[in-house]
Order: structure tokens, then C-alpha cells, then sequence
């Protein structure tokens, strides 16, 4: 249970590399644009891939009728997240120790998996109900105005995950570093549980046999 609970303490910290690194990459490629334009989405607030590729995606954004992109104080997500994300680190390393010491059990290990399982679901939903409101809540006074075959109103929501053609650009949404050390720790923490689990049945088949030889 020792080396289960050890890689409990180790799982949870590799979460604080969302603080370091972004979560999520949006890339705009267009043929009047040699070097793409591209948003880092940390848990924190959005910046631009380059110096200016922020200030460029909100000026094409104003000429179709979307708004600019959020600071930080304008989402009460950017003041949320690193507070869920800490409260997260703090209790699995907790949970980490307490298992260490034989207070708590495999169990406990799953239990931190599964809910912050359910809160990366949440945030993904979130995030993508921000990118439908985004590409589709558009300025009605726009200077240019596209609109789709059947006459409705064109929208540019950007893809939660892969490709998508947007009228001239290409655009690509994908994790980044962050999500990737989020999902290693996750796994960790699984793999613990795991350990923790067979080491559990290990011990009882160890005490069942004793009983059977006394």
C-alpha cells in the first residue's frame, strides 16, 4: 500500500503544470497569413501564441460581429479554476499521505480520480458552451455579414477538438501541455488505486492462509 499511496502523493502534483503551461491551443491558418494566428487557453486567462495574435483575432472578430476575447476579469472562470485545480492538488496529496500512514484505503484514491474526472467533464462543457456563445452571440450591425445557404446567419463557433473549416481558415483546437501533464497525473492516481487494490487482496490472502495454517 506503501508504493500505491506514494504514487497517490506524486499523481496529484502534476496538476500544478497547469500553471506553468496552457490547457488547450486554438490555431487560425490563412493563406494571408504566412505564420498562423493562435490563442494558449490557460486556466488563468488566454494568450496569444506570438506577441500579436491577439490583438490581430479580435480585429478579424470585429469585422464579422464577435466580440474580443476575455481577460481574465471578464470570466469568473479564469478566478475559479486555479482554485479548484489547487484544492485538487492538496487533497489527493492529503489522501496520498493519509494512505501512507494506513488511515485511508485504495478507495479513497478512486474516489479522487472519479471527482476530478466529473470536474474535468464539467470544465470541458463549460468551455465548449463559451466557444458556442462566442461564435454564434454575433454583432447584428457587423460590417460584414455571411450567411449559410438557407439564408440563416453564418456562425464560427471554433471546434472543441480537431479540425474545422472556417471560411478562408483553418482552424485547429487541441490540448496542450498542461492537459497533457493533467491526464498523466490522472492516470497516476488510477494506477495507484490499482495498487492499492491488489495489494488489499494480496493481504487477505496472506491473513487467510495464516489462519488456515494456525
Amino acid at each position: 500500500m506503501k508504493n500505491a499511496s506514494l504514487i497517490m502523493i506524486i499523481g496529484p502534483l502534476f496538476l500544478l503544470g497547469l500553471f506553468a503551461f496552457p490547457l488547450w491551443n486554438i490555431m487560425l491558418g490563412a493563406p494571408q497569413y504566412p505564420e498562423p494566428l493562435g490563442m494558449n487557453i490557460h486556466i488563468s486567462g488566454i494568450e496569444g501564441v506570438s506577441e500579436f495574435d491577439l490583438q490581430n483575432i479580435d480585429g478579424l472578430n470585429h469585422y464579422i460581429g464577435m466580440k474580443t476575447i476575455p481577460k481574465p476579469g471578464e470570466m469568473w472562470e479564469f478566478d475559479v479554476f486555479p482554485k479548484v485545480i489547487i484544492g485538487m492538488v492538496v487533497l489527493g496529496v492529503l489522501i496520498g499521505l493519509l494512505g501512507f500512514f494506513g488511515k485511508v484505503d485504495f478507495k479513497w484514491f478512486l474516489g479522487w480520480f472519479v471527482l476530478m474526472s466529473v470536474l474535468g467533464v464539467l470544465g470541458m462543457y463549460d468551455f465548449n458552451e463559451w466557444l458556442t456563445d462566442y461564435g454564434s452571440n454575433l454583432d447584428p450591425h457587423a460590417i460584414i455579414k455571411v450567411v449559410n445557404e438557407d439564408g440563416t446567419p453564418m456562425t464560427y463557433k471554433p471546434p472543441l477538438l480537431g479540425f474545422q473549416k472556417m471560411l478562408n481558415f483553418d482552424v485547429t483546437s487541441l490540448p496542450s501541455i498542461g492537459a497533457y501533464m493533467m491526464f498523466i497525473g490522472m492516470s497516476l492516481t488510477l494506477l495507484a488505486s490499482y495498487i492499492g487494490w491488489k495489494s488489499k487482496g494480496t493481504k487477505v490472502k496472506q491473513q487467510s492462509k495464516k489462519a488456515v495454517a494456525a
